[in-house]
């Protein structure tokens, strides 16, 4: 029996008393001394000089018996073997009862604590003993792959929540978004399809009122972890990511690291393969970088105002919009002027004005009439541009919204287009074209109802058509 002697201090031991073990009759052939065991010796070699002698133990311990006074620490570092190494499913037939697995478990942990050795096996005997004996091996591998399981999961449920709402966004704390944006920006390069896409439309959701949002998920790394979602097959992936990216463009501290990361070949690449909204918040995407101005020569060279012009074409109504908006930006340059009468950008415009004079005040057509007019009026001042209206048709629709356009300031941009058209190469040969379609009552009448500017170009315009026939009047014979 291991006896333990315990000072008046409590938690101290002063003496640890381990008497000679006295082996039964049976084995007097060995000396006493064989089994001696002194403080500083290990368990390992307690368990050898054990299993040297004649003593054995009886393996199969019944339910109700108790542990023996003579047990020593090789005793229950035997039955803790058995009972850590049995099969699972004959622990309770064979080996021991619950109770007796607890008692010596018990005697286990006491004997540990006050060892003179320094590693305590006892917990890890538990746990093996309640763990199947192929899951022994490798725990340590094994719980660092629970845990990131765990963390897994937590980051999934958090991404697949279908009540993630803009009113949410409203009530989350700075101290909770910062967390939130990392575990969105890392799942971003996730290999699950479904991941990215949730990821990117909760940032998409965190950019879309709140600038403080929008900037700190642009510090947090999202922009360029958001690019190669834009060349991703899955469409609605694409769409949460292109959207997203627009949000964020809506801060001006952000136009530099979207455009700066490349952001603008991709967002061009989404014009011409994504959906009908990817599309759309594409073409604003491309708007707001056109907000800078170095921006909308690097955008219109790489390709962006045929896919707008695309857009115009077969659009919706709000892709037109978008589109016809895009361009007037882009084309504020020469170059993206040019650009954009190559890409045939003239035709839908002027069938979007003649639309309009059909289908008289409608306001959704006058509105689109309004657009497409701002950019004809920016075409039109490049040669290509003035060659291209008048080959489509361009004059006599500007001379009838002149006459009938229910929108004064569709009638003020018809007249600035006329007026361009008048001038440079073939500027004469124009003017007669006008005159020919019956261009001056209108404009008589505009530059008396007109608003100011309407008026003052009415005027002008006019002085241009009376040029020529003066010119013809005083060339011919008297």
């Amino acid at each position: 029996m291991v006896s333990l002697q315990e000072s008046s201090t409590p938690g101290r031991v002063n003496q640890i008393t381990r008497p000679y073990y006295t082996p039964p009759y049976s084995s007097s052939s060995s000396t006493p001394s064989r089994f001696q065991k002194h403080l500083g010796r290990s368990m390992r070699t307690v368990r050898s000089n054990f299993h040297q002698s004649e003593y054995s133990f009886v393996s199969n311990i019944d339910e109700e018996a108790t542990p023996s006074e003579n047990l020593t620490d090789s005793v229950i570092d035997v039955h803790l073997h058995q009972l850590a190494t049995a099969p699972t499913n004959n622990i309770s037939k064979s080996s021991f009862s619950t109770n007796s697995t607890e008692e010596y478990l018990g005697i286990s942990q006491a004997l540990s604590e006050f060892s003179a050795c320094s590693s305590d096996i006892s917990g890890e005997l538990q746990r093996l003993a309640c763990l199947p004996e192929e899951e022994s091996s490798g725990n340590q591998t094994n719980l660092d792959q629970k845990q990131n399981q765990n963390q897994n999961q937590e980051q999934e449920q958090f991404l697949q929540r279908e009540n993630f709402s803009t009113e949410i966004i409203e009530s989350i704390s700075p101290e909770d978004l910062q967390p939130m944006v990392k575990i969105c920006v890392d799942s971003l390069s996730s290999t699950s399809v479904v991941v990215k896409r949730s990821a990117a439309g909760k940032l998409r959701l965190l950019a879309k009122n709140r600038p403080e949002n929008r900037a700190l998920i642009g510090e947090s790394g999202a922009i360029p972890a958001l690019l190669p979602l834009l060349r991703c097959a899955d469409p609605w992936t694409q769409e949460n990511a292109v959207t997203a990216l627009l949000n964020l463009s809506l801060l001006d501290e952000n136009k530099p690291l979207i455009a700066g990361a490349g952001a603008v070949k991709s967002l061009i690449y989404v014009l011409k393969t994504g959906t009908e909204v990817s599309k759309q918040n594409a073409a604003c995407a491309l708007l707001n970088l056109a907000m800078i101005d170095e921006n909308k020569v690097s955008i219109g060279a790489c390709g962006a105002i045929p896919p707008l012009v695309s857009l115009l074409i077969n659009g919706s109504n709000r892709g037109k919009k978008d589109a016809l908006t895009t361009l007037y930006k882009l084309c504020s340059t020469k170059t993206n002027k040019k650009r954009a009468v190559t890409a045939g950008v003239v035709k839908p415009l002027v069938e979007l004005v003649v639309a309009a004079g059909e289908a008289g005040e409608e306001q959704g057509a006058v509105g689109m009439a309004e657009k497409a007019l701002v950019v004809l009026c920016c075409v039109a001042g490049v040669d290509e541009g003035k060659t291209a209206i008048v080959e489509e048709g361009g004059i006599q629709a500007l001379v009838e919204v002149i006459e009938d356009g229910a929108s004064v300031k569709a009638k003020e941009f018809s007249v600035v287009t006329l007026l361009q058209l008048c001038e440079g190469v073939n500027g004469g040969r124009n003017r007669g074209l006008l005159v020919g379609e019956g261009v001056i009552p209108p404009l008589v009448a505009l530059s008396q109802t007109g608003t100011a500017r309407a008026k003052h170009k009415a005027e002008t315009l006019l002085g241009y058509l009376r040029e020529p026939r003066q010119e013809g009047c005083s060339s011919s014979p008297k």
